[in-house]
């Protein structure tokens, strides 16, 4: 009789050990999954280690093993233990989240079936070469590519810091063929922050690598096509792995390049369950999986607008930084243009310089993008008799009127109605949307251009939005993005999604409508957000070397404003060596390392006083190394009924600030049970967290 020690699907709060024994009349290797009885319940479970021989009598027996499938390797166990605990969550809770969820509903039968499909054969050695090499390089890419993969940097992570336009992708590709054709078993990962960008890389990787077997990861796709996926991958058939951030937990048995484009997005920070960052896993794992295996596993991050944590990281010297400042085919970058908002009457919604501007690119037969990051036709619905506003009756936010379908959503609860017909409180009539959306921006941007604008053919224009309201059915953001690629479109309105991955051809202005709301936000990131965003989308225009001088116009009421001069300069390196003075100063991250412990409960004061009690539990644990600031409500403060509150922990030592961690969740547990405490709902710790 065997002891095993079993990982199995718990929350950190449950007060279970990470692994849990059981009894095995066979050996199973390490890696192995499991059927074992956790209560009343049969659940999946990870073999993590041999248990000390007892005779126990309580011991419940292992009920099966997935013998079809391959133990998970060592590199991926360690992935799944540094994860838990420097997120500080359950080990278990990590380590079956970061398997397909159909794994734990197929019998033994079903799984076998799976595993009997076979991979798409390959078409033969010369159509991956021919296919790898269809496009010539750069000087620049060809640098960049021999300096990430020279020996002496082999196993440094590396930033490939090039322009919007400067061929990232084409870099990628070349990677990847190159690990590839060295290693016959190689693995490769392509993370990307967004599903909306998954089959546009899907198709350019698809078209490049026809022999290969692809694998794609992302929360859209069935439980059948996840597990499919990673089948795929486990197995060592998909030899190419494209995904969001979910992917980075995939089993890859033979990995040696990971890529994260767009590094510097926020989407890459899981905001539920174990609150990790995909791009430092990415680094970590890199690190793991060469030392755990034979051969080495390099990282690249791609961003033209870095995080600066990554840029910190290479100015010490702890990554390499590959520079692309040019576009391919000598391509300009777009010249920046600022509209005077101060000018026109309060209220005007587009600057009669950019409607001009905007008409002669239509006359061209040029496309433009003007973008909002603000969906539905106006935020907020008003009545200016009594001041009435159309909030949420279950969050501390407004409901969004939504023109086209006549009502008022709340984009945080989901809570949707008809819009009244008259003000509930006081009766008027007269009630008026305040603020603009993507929506009224597209139904103003008609009224602005006027009849009179038309194409060079003489038809009437043609103005598309694209935002997460007109992509919700299948098929429809790709069918959307082919009328843009076509030339079918003149002005595409839409919001952030359509201003970061796409390469449209044909659009030679941007326009960013409502931009200085990021300016003086109390967040200390939102200077770097808005800075990524705004290059980002100023990189959709003029990719096309033989399109007209592009440019980007952003409406702003403070044109003297720091962060638009190093804007127009498309000066990245000015601006973060500014940002980072600041934040040495201020001591904030990255010169500083930061956890958020947040309290879910059914009033805000049972919220705080959880906290409150929290920081007094903190007492000696927090020493000198960590400060503990009082407990406040979040800046949403309720959702879906729910109150929510805050308390930031810094800390100049990331190795203090974890053991302070580790010391302080197990006296967290313990407060649940305090009178002041009854009514807390959840509580959750968050590393290094993006929202504050």
């Amino acid at each position: 009789m065997h002891i095993l020690q079993v990982a199995v699907a718990a929350p950190a709060h449950s007060d279970l050990p990470p692994t849990l024994s059981y009894t095995s009349e066979r050996t199973l290797a390490i890696g192995s999954l499991v059927r074992v009885s956790l209560g009343k319940r049969e659940v999946l479970g990870i073999v993590w280690g041999d248990g000390e021989s007892n005779e126990n009598p309580k011991l419940k027996a292992i009920e099966g093993a997935l013998g079809e499938i391959a133990p998970l390797n060592a590199a991926w166990r360690a992935l799944i233990q540094f994860s838990a605990r420097y997120y500080q969550r359950s080990l278990g809770e990590v380590a079956l989240a970061a398997l397909p969820p159909q794994l734990r509903e197929l019998d033994a039968l079903q799984l076998a079936k799976r595993m009997k499909r076979k991979p798409k054969e390959d078409t033969g050695s010369d159509e991956k070469a021919n296919a790898t090499n269809s496009v010539a390089l750069s000087a620049e890419q060809s640098l960049a590519i021999e300096k990430f993969f020279s020996e002496k940097k082999a196993a440094q992570p590396a930033l490939l810091f090039g322009s919007t336009g400067s061929g990232k992708t084409e870099v990628y590709l070349r990677s990847v063929a190159r690990v590839l054709a060295e290693d016959e078993t190689a693995q490769v990962l392509i993370m990307v922050p967004e599903i909306n960008l998954t089959p546009q890389l899907q198709s350019r990787f698809t078209e490049r690598f026809a022999a290969e077997q692809i694998a794609t990861m992302h929360s859209g796709m069935t439980p059948a096509q996840r597990l499919k996926a990673w089948l795929l991958a486990h197995s060592g058939q998909a030899r190419i792995i494209l995904g969001t951030r979910m992917s980075i937990f995939a089993s890859m048995p033979n990995l040696r390049l990971i890529v994260v484009d767009e590094e510097h997005d926020a989407s890459y920070k899981s905001q539920d369950g174990a609150r990790h960052s995909a791009r430092d896993l990415a680094v970590m794992r890199a690190k793991l999986e060469t030392e755990h295996n034979e051969k080495p596993c390099n990282v690249m991050l791609g961003s033209a607008t870095p995080s600066l944590e990554t840029w910190q990281a290479c100015e010490a010297g702890r990554y390499q930084r590959l520079e692309m400042p040019s576009r391919i085919g000598n391509a300009l970058l777009p010249k920046l243009k600022l509209a005077d908002m101060r000018l026109p009457p309060r209220g005007t919604l587009f600057a009669p310089q950019l409607i001009a501007v905007l008409q002669e690119r239509i006359a061209r037969g040029e496309q433009s993008l003007v973008f909002l990051n603000r969906r539905g036709y106006a935020p907020v619905l008003a009545c200016d008799a009594c001041g009435w506003k159309c909030e949420c009756p279950h969050c501390s936010a407004y409901r969004v009127f939504h023109k086209s379908d006549r009502t008022l959503r709340c984009h945080h609860c989901g809570h949707t109605e008809r819009v009244p017909r008259a003000c509930p409180e006081c009766g008027n009539m007269d009630i008026q949307p305040v603020g603009r959306g993507t929506q009224k921006i597209e139904e103003q941007l008609a009224v602005a251009l006027g009849e009179d604008a038309k194409r060079p053919d003489g038809s009437p224009i043609i103005i598309r939005r694209i935002d997460a309201d007109t992509t919700k059915h299948k098929g429809e953001l790709e069918a959307q993005l082919a009328q843009v690629h076509a030339g079918d479109v003149d002005v595409l309105v839409g919001t952030q999604m359509i201003t970061k991955g796409h390469d449209f051809r044909r659009i030679t202005l941007v326009a960013a409508i409502d931009a200085d709301a990021a300016l003086f936000s109390s967040d200390f990131r939102a200077p770097e957000r808005l800075f990524a965003l705004l290059m980002q989308a100023a990189g959709r225009a003029g990719r096309d070397a033989g399109s007209a001088a592009s440019q980007m116009w952003v409406q702003t009421r403070h044109p003297d404003h720091p962060l638009f001069a190093a804007l127009a300069k498309h000066d990245y390196a000015g601006f973060a060596k500014q940002q980072l003075k600041e934040r040495t100063q201020a001591q904030l991250p990255p010169f500083s390392y930061q956890a958020l412990l947040r309290a879910e409960a059914r009033t805000q004061v049972v919220a705080q006083a959880f906290l409150q009690a929290a920081q007094e539990a903190a007492g000696d644990l927090a020493g000198e190394q960590v400060v503990a600031f009082p407990p406040v409500p979040m800046s949403m403060q309720r959702v879906a009924d729910v109150e929510r509150a805050q308390m930031l922990l810094e800390s100049p030592s990331r190795v203090a600030l974890q053991n302070f961690l580790s010391q302080w969740l197990p006296q967290l547990r313990a407060l649940r049970s305090l009178p002041q405490c009854k009514g807390l709902i959840r509580f959750a710790v968050d590393v290094d967290p993006l929202l504050i």
